[in-house]
């Protein structure tokens, strides 16, 4: 199990401190620190839709220029936005045997899909 994320972010936390309470020790990816491919970008999307994949409630996002918001219209321009701003990428993104499963943090998803 991977989690991807920034480990300043409290859905972050929230997730991992859920993963250690049930017994899971999951490998953490700090695509700040790490970076993140558009391959792997483009799997996320693929799974969870880039309309999902690109965080528009998170600070990150709204300091962007109007413009460029504007020039998000699909996958390849979010790709092109998170490549540059991994911290508006929607967090934490959870994989299992390198396939994504879990975006955000959903305490009833993680338990249907995880126990």
């Amino acid at each position: 199990m991977t989690v991807y994320g920034i480990p300043n972010c409290n859905t972050v936390k929230k997730a991992m401190d859920w993963l250690a309470e049930n017994g899971f020790k999951p490998e953490f990816h700090d695509f700040k620190k790490k970076g993140v491919t558009a391959e792997k970008l483009n799997e996320w999307c693929d799974t969870f839709g880039w309309e999902n994949v690109l965080n528009k409630k998170g600070t990150t996002w709204r300091k962007l220029p109007i413009e460029q918001q504007q020039e998000v219209v699909d996958q390849k321009s979010a790709i092109e936005i998170l490549l540059i701003n991994t911290s508006a990428i929607k967090r934490p993104i959870i994989e299992l045997d390198g396939k994504a499963v879990l975006l955000s943090f959903n305490e009833a998803a993680y338990e249907k899909l995880l126990k």
